[in-house]
């Protein structure tokens, strides 16, 4: 189910930022103590043992000084939980009550106002399949038999769908209506005849699995039959809150593990998620009866540099690790590993775990081979590598994968390892397979880096961080000196005319209102700047440095101007109007470096 493409407004996400508190945020995730005027702990997103995350409730900014991260609070969410822009936003929305108003830009999406009235059903709906559950002598057979603890159950919230075909109407009244079936808890038969649509529940004698989003809502069921019966596993269908290509079992809970581990194992089944768990491997997801989508790579890689496929070694589960393959080329980044894991064709990770232990199938995990080495390994298979013809199909098959990889470094080494299997030069397989132009930035990245600075910085960029350290500042900036090239200038006259219009913003604010423009990258790179190590200290005068700085931009522009002009005197084709301003400028610049301000004042143009 693919939906038109949402947007929302700017104005809903500036007020959001202004009822949320970014320390409440971050507190619910990471433990914050207090120091001084703001909060810190040890950075989520790197491994450090002395604090250097820094949360700033005035600010309402997280920054850490260790790795560079820095963001408001959707910026954190999405860091933190790998969401989307609009799904940070719309979590943070649902913590303070306020429903988050779109705009579209196609056709409506089925559903989307009736999100929270469907979100309770489905609570409804999982409360009473988990007190199913323990009436249910079988099920809770079937869950020890494979080794599943209560703990375990409860933390996943399994339940059992009992037998019976309407069992949910003593759940819900209106078991009728036709909003029910939108929860796709029940389905209506096709009318045969004279014999009327009858409605039934689509989960009967199962064991039950919720599917759960980033913000915990219950959004779709998988179910395993118990006993013998077709399907052995059966999902929700699409609904208007769950969208199988975009969801993953488990992820809400694997977070922490995931963040821990910076690595994310992706399985196939539900059981094998619960059995890992079980081990003591909780950083495992499934797919939901779909084949791995570039979102769900695109979701991990968000969240992990490491994602390690693990399929059954059959010729399906490597048709499946083929597939996962295709659709993580376009996403990969240099830094991000992607592996794939085979167990013995009479294993799944559910049994292989039981069977071998925790140790073991980590150790397996970290003999998984890299994504390069699976795909030239799967391509040589196909091809006769002794000889000229075969070699030259093995690079025909490669090409149009390679040339979807974006990331510089990596592509460039398969590339090279493509010449040497194929016994070419790298200038041939250059020409016959092109590196792929770069596509813009994605941000914001999985953990943003410290920018990294070659020389002093340009005055407007250091206007820019000031400003941005201290929003209120940007009063005493005016528009007119910022008249510098470079998109430093340019950002910090947006910045400084936005605040202008805008006073009393916090810095999460502005980060959010200028998220995906063309000054982002200049404004990362401002909150960069090393000033902000020191500019909390009490002796570091920032109005000072700010006035300085000022200074020095409107020096130096004068200076361009007199030397402009300058060479049309010298040359003898100044205007009148020309001369008049070059006597009046050589005065200002003698006032300046005489530290008069009334005889500047007085040459002032």
């Amino acid at each position: 189910m693919t939906y038109a493409a949402f947007m929302i407004p700017q104005d809903f996400i500036q007020s959001l930022l202004g009822r949320v508190d970014i320390v409440d945020v971050v507190d619910r995730h990471v433990k914050l103590k207090k120091a001084g005027a703001n909060y810190s702990a040890c950075c989520p997103f790197h491994t450090e043992k002395t604090p250097s995350f820094t949360v700033s409730p005035s600010k309402q900014f997280y920054h850490c000084f260790g790795c560079g991260a820095h963001g408001n609070a959707i910026g954190f969410l999405m860091e933190y939980q790998g969401l989307a822009y609009p799904e940070a936003i719309r979590a943070l929305a649902e913590t303070v009550g306020m429903p988050v108003p779109e705009t579209r830009s196609g056709p409506p999406r089925p559903g989307a106002a009736e999100a929270p009235a469907l979100n309770a059903r489905m609570m409804e709906a999982l409360g009473y399949y988990r007190a199913q559950l323990k009436k249910s002598r079988a099920a809770i057979d079937y869950l020890k038999g494979r080794g599943v603890s209560g703990e375990i159950a409860a933390r996943y919230g399994l339940g059992y769908a009992p037998e019976g075909w309407q069992n949910l109407e003593a759940v819900f009244p209106d078991y009728a209506t036709a909003s029910l079936k939108d929860t796709g808890l029940v389905i209506d038969s096709e009318p045969e005849g004279e014999r009327k649509s009858r409605r039934y529940d689509r989960f009967r004698h199962r064991v039950m699995f919720p599917i759960l989003d980033a913000r915990g809502n219950v959004i779709g069921f998988g179910g395993r039959v118990i006993g013998e019966g077709e399907p052995k596993y059966m999902n929700s269908p699409e609904t208007p809150l769950f969208e199988k290509g975009r969801e993953l079992y488990g992820l809400y809970q694997a977070r922490r593990a995931i963040r821990d581990a910076n690595q994310v194992i992706v399985v196939e089944g539900y059981m094998d998620v619960v059995a890992l768990a079980q081990h003591g491997v909780e950083n495992a997801v499934a797919t939901l009866g779909t084949a791995t989508t570039p979102i769900h790579v695109g979701k991990l890689l968000r969240m992990a540099d490491n994602v390690v496929f693990c399929f059954d070694g059959d010729a399906a589960g490597r048709k499946a690790a083929w597939r996962a393959l295709e659709v993580s080329l376009p996403v990969l980044a240099d830094g991000k590993v992607v592996s794939f894991l085979f167990l013995p064709a009479e294993d799944d990770p559910d049994t292989y775990v039981r069977r071998l232990g925790k140790k073991a199938f980590l150790e397996a995990v970290g003999q998984a081979k890299p994504l390069s080495q699976f795909l030239f390994a799967e391509l040589a298979t196909q091809v006769d590598m002794a000889t000229a013809e075969g070699r030259a199909s093995f690079v025909a098959h490669a090409k149009p994968l390679i040339a979807q990889i974006e990331a510089p470094a990596l592509g460039a080494m398969l590339r090279k390892r493509l010449a040497e299997l194929a016994r070419l030069s790298p200038e041939e397989i250059e020409a016959l397979v092109p590196a792929a132009p770069r596509a813009p930035e994605r941000r914001p990245a999985a953990v943003p880096s410290r920018p990294v600075r070659k020389g002093p910085p340009r005055a407007e960029s250091r206007v820019l961080a000031l400003v941005l350290h201290r929003v209120e500042l940007a009063a005493q900036v005016p528009e007119d000196v910022l008249v510098g090239n470079g998109p430093e200038a340019a950002a910090a006259r947006a910045v400084v005319a936005h605040l202008h219009q805008n006073p009393g913003l916090t810095l999460g604010q502005v980060s959010a209102y200028f998220e995906g423009t063309e000054y982002q990258d200049a404004i990362a790179n401002a909150l960069g700047d090393p000033l902000l190590n020191q500019a909390d200290s009490p002796d570091f005068d920032l109005e000072a440095e700010l006035r300085g700085v000022v200074e020095r931009i409107r020096t130096e522009t004068l200076d361009r101007r007199r030397t402009e002009l300058m060479g049309l005197v010298q040359a003898g084709t100044a205007t009148p109007e020309q001369h008049a301003e070059f006597d009046r400028l050589l005065s200002r610049l003698s006032a300046a470096k005489s530290g008069n301000p009334a005889a500047e004042e007085r040459s002032n143009f």
